[in-house]
């Protein structure tokens, strides 16, 4: 079980939101490169990147940011990153700067050719974000409730070669209260490509809860506010991971 942190992008600043919504962001840092340095001295395996700016505005927003995170972390882990990606040139200048996953996240159902397009021309890059609400997808920054099942859309993304599925339950996010267990689970046993949790994670139990259920298909979680408010101590709940996957 990989924990990914997760370091969201605001005005060039490390932000963590409540639920999605920009006017409830709490600054954790103002250097993303030394953020980005200082998960991986504590051991991260991949980092996860937010352009909050851009998934509002449809486009990058915080590419010196980007650019400098990328810089300081090199080859030595894979970076994801999702946020304002609506187009082929977008994803292409981000690979080329070294990073290793695009995360599609509101234009993947709003737009499934441009979707199709990005897994034929970047095949084991391109991750889909769905984010959802009592099973039902939302898109446009969780502003928009579809009437499409989480698990049916997924399944038609993994026809067409995604490389995974983060799971995000919006009713969850930045709450601390606790992993969606149950339905990522459902998730995942629907899929055979990877599903990644994320939403709610609130200390160690989830990280037990979410080992326990490692080999239905969920390859990581990714860590928000609970590494940055101490809830959860980032390198002890990754070592106590790697002891419960040996086990």
């Amino acid at each position: 079980m990989i924990l990914i942190p997760a370091i969201d992008l605001k005005d060039g600043r490390c932000v963590r939101l409540k639920q999605g919504d920009m006017a409830q962001a709490t600054t954790f840092g103002e250097d993303p490169q030394a953020m980005a340095k200082s998960w991986l001295a504590k051991g991260a395996r991949r980092l996860h990147l937010v352009d909050l700016d851009g998934a509002f505005a449809g486009k990058p927003q915080n590419f010196a940011a980007i650019r400098s995170i990328l810089k300081a972390v090199g080859d030595d882990i894979p970076v994801q990153l999702g946020g304002g990606i609506r187009d082929l040139d977008t994803i292409e200048k981000y690979i080329d700067g070294g990073l290793r996953y695009v995360i599609i996240g509101t234009a993947a159902v709003k737009n499934p050719g441009f979707l199709k397009d990005a897994c034929s021309a970047f095949g084991g890059h391109i991750i889909v974000g769905l984010d959802a609400r009592d099973g039902k997808v939302a898109t446009d920054g969780w502003s928009k409730l579809t009437g499409h099942e989480v698990v049916d859309l997924a399944r038609k993304f993994e026809d067409w070669g995604v490389e995974s599925i983060i799971y995000t339950d919006i009713g969850r996010d930045g709450m601390l209260t606790g992993i969606n267990v149950e339905a990522t689970v459902r998730l995942a046993q629907a899929l055979t490509i990877p599903v990644i949790a994320s939403g709610g994670l609130a200390g160690m139990a989830d990280i037990e809860k979410l080992c326990a259920v490692e080999g239905e298909g969920i390859e990581g979680v990714i860590c928000g506010r609970a590494i940055y408010s101490g809830d959860l101590d980032f390198a002890k709940a990754q070592t106590r991971a790697d002891e419960l996957g040996a086990s």
